[in-house]
């Protein structure tokens, strides 16, 4: 399980997220929607450490981990997928999958071979391309190469950062369920940072709405899409 406590960060003196808390349950999928602005890649940044907090606290499975080094959160079970679809344009597809498996647990690292042959089974056609530079694939096919980046550390916790940003319905539809199938079939815990709101409410389990990186609110994302009220003020629909 994460949990979030009274979480704050600052860019100089910029309040990007201010005494959030919330929990994302384990094997759960926990969505924070909100505007542009809101501090969602923020939190995502934060957990992974690549920003360290101002105050407050990020609990994973009871332990605290603000303040770990990134490849220590990695090891701890913890992988991101960044928006943007962000790939080394460089290197070919199977090259940036094995990027992900650089800070494996030891106990992993006997079958990073085995993980790369579960990437392409779960997206097929990056199978097809593994020989390509990653800067030759189309939007779509690099956010599966970002994700299978991530996945192949085996991680607990998939921080999954606007997988929808720039794609077509189609193609987020496909990497959506996909990772929902993951989610319900392995008891990978997914938190799922999205401003395609409706899209990320229909597969989530429970969802957290931020504004001005502050919660709005945190409830059953069945019961947050729903609500029309809070969909007017915040969301824009």
């Amino acid at each position: 399980m994460l949990e979030i406590k009274e979480l704050s960060v600052s860019y100089d003196s910029v309040q990007a997220v201010s005494g959030i808390s919330f929990v994302a349950e384990t094997g759960k999928i926990t969505t924070v929607i909100g505007a542009n602005g809101a501090g969602k890649t923020t939190l995502l940044r934060t957990i992974s450490g690549l920003i360290a907090p101002k105050s407050g606290g990020i609990s994973w499975n009871g332990s605290e981990i603000q303040g770990l080094r990134p490849e220590n959160i990695v090891r701890a079970g913890i992988a991101q997928a960044p928006e943007g679809h962000a790939v080394i344009a460089e290197l070919t597809v199977e090259e940036n999958i094995r990027m992900g498996a650089l800070f494996r647990l030891r106990k992993n690292r006997d079958d990073v071979r085995a993980a790369i042959a579960e990437m392409y089974e779960l997206f097929p056609r990056l199978a097809e391309r593994k020989n390509q530079k990653a800067g030759t694939l189309s939007g779509g096919e690099r956010q599966m190469l970002a994700i299978s980046r991530a996945l192949v550390s085996r991680p607990q916790l998939l921080l999954l950062d606007e997988p929808s940003l720039g794609l077509a319905p189609l193609i987020v539809e496909q990497i959506i369920q996909t990772v929902s199938a993951l989610c319900r079939e392995t008891g990978l815990t997914v938190l799922l940072v999205e401003q395609n709101a409706n899209t990320a409410l229909e597969v989530a389990d429970h969802g957290v709405l931020l504004a001005l990186g502050k919660v709005v609110a945190s409830m059953p994302a069945a019961q947050l899409r729903a609500d029309e009220s809070l969909r007017a003020a915040y969301l824009g629909y």
